[in-house]
C-alpha cells in the first residue's frame, strides 16, 4: 500500500507547453510536425520534479560524467526505502543491481538466468519486448488475451499448457502496458503456483509501479510467498519521473545464487548505465514522494477526464478499466477502422500507438498516452472524434 511522508507538503505537477515540450521531448513531440499532437511514447508532458532535476544539475555542476560503480549500495537501500514505504515490502539492499533500462534488464535475465527454451509474452504486450525471446535464442510463445475482454486477465490453465508444452519463462509486464492492469495479490498466486508446478522462471517487468492510480495497488511478484527462487523484477523510477533518457534501471534479485551468475558475467553482457542516472533514481527514491503523490493525483484527474470524453465524443469506443500507468488501451473498431492509429494521424493531426504493434494481427486498437494537460488531452479526443467519425 502507498504511503507518504506526512511532513512533506506535495510538490505540484507543471504542464509543459508545446514550445517546453518540443525541447525537452525531443522524440515524442519533435519527430511530429507542429500541427500534430503527439499522444503515443510513453514520455509525460510535464515538468521533472525539480528536486530530481537539482539533483542532476549539482552531480553536473560537480563534473560527475564518467564512469558509474559497478555496485552502488546507496541505489539499492534507496531503492528498498521506496518501495518499502510504497508497497509495504522491500527487499534486501544487495540484491539491487543497475541496469541501463528495463528491456536491457529483461534480456539481461532471460540471458543469464532462463533455461534454453520458450519465452511466454502475453499479447498485447509493450511493442518494445516483442522479440526479446528470439534476441535470447529462445521461442517465442504468445498468450494472447481476447480483445474483447473488459479486464485483461492472464489465461493460467493456457500458461500451464505452454509451459506443458515447452515454455521455461514467463515475461510478466505488471503493472500493464497496454492493459493499464493492476495485477492482484490472487492473480500473482495463480500465476505462481503454475510456474512453480513446471519449474519455470519469472521475469517482472515492473517499471510501472509508482503509477497504479486510487482503488488499485500493485503487489511486486517478488512480494508473493514462493518466488525468490525462480524470479526477479526489473525496476526504474524513470517512467514515473521522466527520466527515461538518464539511463538507469535496476534488477531485483532476491536469490543469492542467482546473483551470483550474473555477477559472474563479463561487463559486456551488463553495461553503459549512467552515473546521472544513478543521481536522478536516489534522488526520486529518497525524496521524490511529494512530487509523485501530485502525479498521481493529476492522472487519477485525466483518467476521469478521459472517460466523460470519450462517454460524449466517441461514445462506441470500449476502454479497458485503467488503473494504473497513464496509457489507456482503447477498441476503436466500431468505427470501422483497421488501422486507427494512421487515420487519427491523416485526419486528426493526433498521433497515437498503433495497436497493432503490441497485438500483431489486431485491427481497430491504439495507446493513447493521457499524461497531458486537461486542456490537450481535451483537443485530442476532439480530434480524434472528427478523425473517426
Amino acid at each position: 500500500m502507498r504511503a507518504q511522508r506526512a511532513a512533506r507538503p506535495r510538490r505540484p505537477v507543471v504542464d509543459l507547453t508545446d514550445e517546453e515540450a518540443r525541447r525537452a521531448l525531443p522524440l515524442k513531440w519533435g519527430t511530429v510536425p507542429d500541427d500534430v499532437i503527439p499522444a503515443w511514447v510513453a514520455e509525460m508532458d510535464y515538468a521533472v520534479d525539480p528536486v530530481v532535476m537539482d539533483a542532476v544539475r549539482g552531480a553536473i555542476a560537480d563534473g560527475v560524467t564518467g564512469y558509474p560503480l559497478e555496485r552502488d549500495p546507496a541505489l539499492g537501500e534507496a531503492y528498498a526505502g521506496w518501495a518499502s514505504r510504497h508497497f509495504g515490502w522491500a527487499p534486501e539492499p544487495e540484491a539491487v543491481r543497475p541496469v541501463v533500462d528495463v528491456t536491457a534488464g529483461v534480456r539481461l535475465a532471460i540471458d543469464v538466468l532462463s533455461g534454453p527454451r520458450g519465452v511466454v509474452f502475453p499479447t498485447p504486450g509493450y511493442n518494445a519486448q516483442h522479440g526479446l525471446a528470439g534476441i535470447t535464442g529462445r521461442l517465442e510463445h504468445l498468450l494472447e488475451v481476447p480483445a474483447s475482454a473488459d479486464r485483461a486477465e492472464i489465461d493460467l490453465d493456457r500458461l500451464d499448457r505452454l509451459f506443458r508444452d515447452g515454455a521455461q519463462t514467463l515475461l510478466l509486464t505488471q503493472p500493464h502496458n497496454p492493459w493499464g492492469r493492476a495485477f492482484t495479490r490472487a492473480e500473482l498466486e495463480g500465476v505462481r503456483d503454475v510456474v512453480l508446478r513446471h519449474g519455470a522462471r519469472v521475469v517482472s517487468d515492473e517499471i510501472h509501479a509508482p503509477l497504479v492510480l486510487p482503488g488499485a495497488e500493485h503487489v511486486s511478484y517478488l512480494a508473493i510467498d514462493g518466488t525468490h527462487d525462480h524470479a526477479v523484477a526489473v525496476v526504474a523510477a524513470s517512467k514515473a519521473f521522466n527520466t527515461a533518457g538518464l539511463k538507469c534501471a535496476q534488477l531485483v534479485v532476491p536469490d543469492p545464487a542467482a546473483r551470483r551468475l550474473l555477477d559472474a558475467e563479463p561487463m559486456s553482457r551488463n553495461d553503459s548505465w549512467s552515473p546521472l542516472g544513478v543521481v536522478a533514481a536516489r534522488a526520486a527514491y529518497d525524496d521524490g514522494d511529494p512530487w509523485l503523490a501530485s502525479l498521481v493525483e493529476r492522472l487519477d484527474q485525466q483518467r476521469s477526464l478521459l472517460g466523460e470524453l470519450l462517454a460524449t465524443h466517441l461514445p462506441e469506443v470500449r476502454m479497458r478499466p485503467l488503473e494504473a500507468t497513464y496509457l489507456a488501451w482503447l477498441d476503436a473498431s466500431a468505427y470501422g477502422h483497421d488501422d486507427a492509429a494512421a487515420v487519427a494521424l491523416e485526419r486528426g493531426r493526433v498521433k497515437v500507438s498503433d495497436g497493432a504493434s503490441y497485438a500483431p494481427g489486431s485491427t481497430g486498437h491504439v495507446r493513447l498516452n493521457i499524461a497531458t494537460s486537461p486542456e490537450r488531452l481535451t483537443r485530442i479526443v476532439e480530434r480524434l472524434a472528427t478523425a473517426w467519425t
